[in-house]
């Protein structure tokens, strides 16, 4: 999580914040994936930036063709951003939300936050709370696009588990690491489960 030490004035500011995430995926290139992503949470972030005066040279390249490389900002056409909302419901009524999606599957969607509440506990100073947000937010796409992956075919039942159970040792181990928050992630994960 970003960013990594709370009490860190340096690493506490947006700029750090945002810049430190925007150059480190443009330095490794790794497959973003969100849940209404392509137009919320990139945008925000190319926006602060733009404001912040953040340069981002490798997250902004782009590719001549989009087969030639990864674009974040053509999330239709490049791999390189999947939005799941896009996949599991496009621009209609029929579309869910995260937390609908998540909960019918029997995966925690919002806990204690939701994404309107983070300004004000920005403004507030409640950094360990954001993170917390942040964190049980990214479990919950993570776990919401292995089930989306398993539909589509790219894991098998048994290994769809198996992926399942990685996700709860790693959330047993941050727990025990300190981050207690993650507790209420899994016991509401199990209570979902038990209901499915």
């Amino acid at each position: 999580s970003l960013p990594r030490e709370l009490n860190d004035p340096e690493q506490i500011s947006e700029k750090s914040v945002v810049g430190t995430f925007l150059d480190k995926v443009g330095q490794y290139k790794p497959q973003l994936v969100g849940f209404n992503s392509a137009s919320a949470d990139l945008k925000a972030f190319v926006q602060r930036a733009v404001v912040l005066g953040i340069q981002a040279k490798g997250f902004c390249s782009r590719p001549n063709k989009p087969w030639e490389g990864d674009d974040y900002f053509d999330s239709r056409n490049s791999e390189a951003s999947v939005d799941i909302k896009d996949v599991v419901g496009g621009w209609g009524k029929a579309t869910p939300s995260l937390n609908e999606i998540a909960t019918l599957s029997g995966i925690p969607g919002k806990m204690d936050v939701d994404g309107e509440k983070v300004a004000f506990l920005w403004l507030d100073g409640k950094l360990n709370e954001i993170v917390a947000y942040n964190e049980f937010d990214a479990l919950t796409t993570y776990l919401v696009w292995l089930r989306v992956a398993h539909f589509g075919g790219h894991f098998t039942g048994e290994e769809y588990e198996v992926e399942q159970q990685l996700v709860r040792e790693l959330i047993l181990s941050e727990i025990e690491n300190g981050k207690i928050h993650l507790k209420k992630y899994l016991e509401e994960w199990n209570c979902l489960k038990a209901r499915i």
